[in-house]
């Protein structure tokens, strides 16, 4: 194939999700993909069993219906879920049966050492996306999550049909031991037929060493030896650990899906002649303006237009203390509202507010393996096969070398077989990464999928940016010195300028109560400042140097004072001497003392990178003994961050995800400040969506957590395993304990992920 041929085949790739129900360990997992990297067209496939959902990327030929049947014959079901509505790659649209896709995903890897795994969805203007959303039923996955009662869905029905199956055998067997052996017999195939043809819907696609595989060649075999009704009963109780199995990985996505839930079904919205009407909160769309009363949930992302009122964001941002809204603040979808009624205009249509774009981004980041996830799946798949040669080996070797009962030792490597599975093992790992980005994600800390959590457990030193960063980004006005009507003069000349600080003034203005009148015959002088007429005098409002000849000694020690404090001085002059003067700077986030303390107390370095001024990047960051690097270029930030790599240092970024972007992509892992824009989080690894700098070491935290429960699940796997390997061969234990084995340490392991959902990093 020539380069042009592959160009034009990935332009031909689309994108397909289902959601699938029963996906509940990396088994069920692994044999899904193995089926549909089968199909003829496919090039990609990635299940994630804390979402649920499986990814297929394939070309136009390739057969959506061959693809649900092989779904279907191993034993799982494609269910519905709104919180796919709108996925895919990102651009918007469905499926439109196009032939050629638009969309298409490509893998983004910055040049370090760990795996980003990024999946960043770009769109060719002019032509619909290729995304198939597709729909049989409605559940939320497990085992138990079907609507209706436990008992009523399909594997519910197996368990009381194999449960009642034994007891009725156990109570033939005893009226009439004769038929004992038929009566175990015929009960152990009531469960064991399914497993069966799961298992050979597993080999026939692939995956020959599955944990139904395991399980019918023990139970079968186990028949053949005389152990009918340890088989019988090891098949009912295997049933039962799937189910438990599934209850855990259905918990997991309970938690993770909770956000969807912040929602709220209705809204208010408000007509083109003022009425207002109750409507279907999926039908807003950006610019419609929507009346939230006192107690309501937030339909949508806006900005107040009328109204203020106190906002509950805890269950966005977690934050205790509701915040005070009005005209022109932004205000989130899933908060609530509190004692007063808000008029408010929709700035994101559903799919993309904030709430749905905190779902996306975490099902697509579950979605990308972290570098000790991969391992332990190549580690399982080689796991397995020799678990089975082990298993041959106790079979065979004792009694032919050692003239040892065969039954007895058969009848370990049975149990082997069970003991061996690999379902607690690869669960271990996902099942805590997912948990761990659900928490992160429901408190505003968002990370792009396993390898850049577990690459900030590791970082050595982080890196800021100043300005959006630890700073607000936005100046304030600090001091006001001279005469007493210099600020209503700064703020008559301000009147109608979109300076930022102009802006700055008007906004201080207003808070002193002072209303100005707009000043006449106003002047840009580029450069310099404005001039203009307020009242009967000419007065000029800008920089301390244009009117340098004007200013007196004592008013030069004072603006040489202020600027040693890193702030940025407007003097308001008439044309014989300066009246006074008005100092502004960004102020520091509230957070940045308690942000750096954190990450000092978790033994972590830092450094300032800024392209802002020496002075005012000393006075931010000297009192907190950070050390400064000023007046840099972004090659200079990349060429500093690619210095201390190369000491062995691992690097955190932290800007604002804009002109910052060179030394996001440089580092081991780049994090956004910036309130969530969409230039930070696709520019970044991850981002703190309410901008705190206290959630850098929150992340950290939170990752550190993670790894160290990842290596308490595989301790828990391995040695549960181990144990029972060893009670097994001394005799000790059978075919029963060594399915409670493996689907008890399932369940510990899934149990113990999910602690993850509760942290408060």
């Amino acid at each position: 194939m020539t380069a042009m041929d592959a160009i034009e085949a990935m332009e031909h790739l689309g994108e397909t999700r289902f959601r699938v129900e029963g996906m509940d360990c990396g088994g069920c997992a692994g044999k899904i993909e193995q089926a549909l990297t089968r199909v003829p067209g496919v090039s990609e496939v990635s299940a994630s069993v804390l979402s649920g959902v499986v990814r297929v990327v394939h070309g136009p030929t390739a057969s959506v219906a061959e693809m649900l049947r092989r779904i279907g014959a191993l034993g799982f079901t494609v269910v519905e879920s709104p919180a796919l509505a709108g996925g895919g790659c990102g651009c918007g649209g469905a499926h439109g049966g196009a032939s050629s896709s638009a969309c298409h995903d490509h893998d983004h890897d910055h040049d370090h050492d760990h795996d980003h795994d990024h999946d960043h969805a770009t769109c060719k203007s002019g032509s619909p996306p290729h995304v198939h959303e597709h729909a049989h039923g409605h559940s939320h996955g497990g085992a138990f999550e079907s609507s209706g009662p436990w008992w009523k869905s399909a594997q519910g029905r197996l368990i009381l049909g194999a449960g009642g199956a034994v007891a009725l055998a156990y109570l033939v067997g005893t009226l009439v031991p004769a038929v004992e052996r038929p009566a175990f017999i015929l009960a152990a195939l009531v469960g064991l037929v399914p497993v069966a043809r799961q298992a050979w819907a597993a080999a026939r696609t692939g995956t020959v060493f599955s944990i139904e595989g395991l399980m019918t060649l023990s139970a079968t075999g186990a028949i053949f030896i005389g152990a009918e009704a340890e088989a019988a009963a090891v098949v009912f109780l295997f049933l039962i650990g799937e189910a438990l199995e599934g209850l855990a990985a259905g918990r997991a996505r309970a938690g993770i899906r909770a956000m969807a839930d912040l929602l709220p079904g209705q809204a208010y919205r408000e007509g083109a002649q003022g009425d207002v009407v109750e409507v279907d909160a999926a039908s807003l769309r950006r610019d419609d303006i929507i009346v939230v009363r006192p107690g309501d949930r937030l339909p949508a992302d806006g900005v107040v237009l009328a109204g203020e009122s106190s906002v509950n964001e805890a269950p966005v941002t977690g934050e205790s203390v509701p915040r005070a809204k009005c005209v022109g603040e932004d205000v989130f979808a899933g908060t609530i509202n509190g004692e007063g009624v808000l008029r408010v205009r929709v700035t994101a249509d559903p799919s993309d507010n904030t709430i749905a774009r905190i779902v996306r981004l975490v099902e697509e980041a579950q979605e990308s393996k972290a570098p000790i996830d991969r391992f332990i799946d190549r580690f399982a798949r080689a796991y397995t096969p020799g678990v089975v040669a082990f298993a041959a080996v106790v079979a065979v070797l004792p009694p032919l070398l050692g003239g040892e009962p065969w039954g007895d030792w058969i009848y370990k490597a049975l149990a082997i077989l069970l003991i061996g599975c690999p379902c607690a093992l690869v669960i271990s790992t996902p099942a805590a990464i997912a948990s761990a980005l659900s928490a992160g994600a429901r408190r505003g800390l968002l990370m792009k999928g396993g390898a850049v959590l577990e690459a900030l457990g590791r970082i050595t030193t982080v890196a800021f940016d100043k300005t959006g960063t630890l700073t607000r980004g936005v100046p304030r006005v600090t001091d006001v010195g001279g005469e007493a009507e210099v600020l209503r003069d700064a703020a008559a000349l301000s009147v109608g300028s979109s300076h930022p600080l102009a802006r700055a003034i008007l906004d201080h203005a207003a808070a002193q109560g002072v209303t100005p009148e707009a000043a006449a015959a106003v002047q840009a002088l580029p450069g310099r400042g404005v001039m203009g007429d307020v009242g009967k005098q000419r007065l000029f409002l800008g920089a301390p140097q244009a009117v340098a000849d004007r200013l007196d000694l004592e008013m030069r020690e004072v603006l040489a004072r202020l600027g040693r404090e890193g702030k940025t001085v407007s003097v308001v002059a008439d044309d014989q001497r300066v009246r006074g003067w008005v100092a502004l700077r960004d102020e520091p986030r509230p957070d940045l003392e308690e942000g750096v303390n954190a990450l000092r107390s978790l033994g972590v370095g830092m450094v300032v990178l800024t392209g802002d001024q020496s002075i005012a990047a000393r006075a931010l960051a000297q009192p907190l003994g950070l050390e400064v690097m000023a007046e840099l270029l972004p090659e200079d930030k990349v060429r500093l961050v690619r210095e201390r790599q190369a000491r062995g240092e691992r690097v955190l970024v932290v800007g604002d995800g804009i002109n910052d972007a060179p030394a996001l992509a440089a580092a081991h892992v780049g994090l956004a400040m910036g309130g969530g824009t969409d230039v930070a989080l696709e520019t970044a690894d991850g981002a703190s969506l309410h901008a705190r700098v206290s959630d850098v070491a929150a992340m950290i935290r939170l990752s550190r957590r993670t790894l160290a429960i990842i290596r308490q699940n595989v301790a828990i796997a391995l040695g549960l395993k181990a144990a029972f390997l060893v009670t097994t061969l001394l005799g000790v234990t059978g075919l029963w304990p060594a399915v409670i084995a493996d689907s008890g340490a399932t369940v510990l392991v899934t149990a113990n992920a999910l602690r993850l959902l509760r942290s408060q990093p």
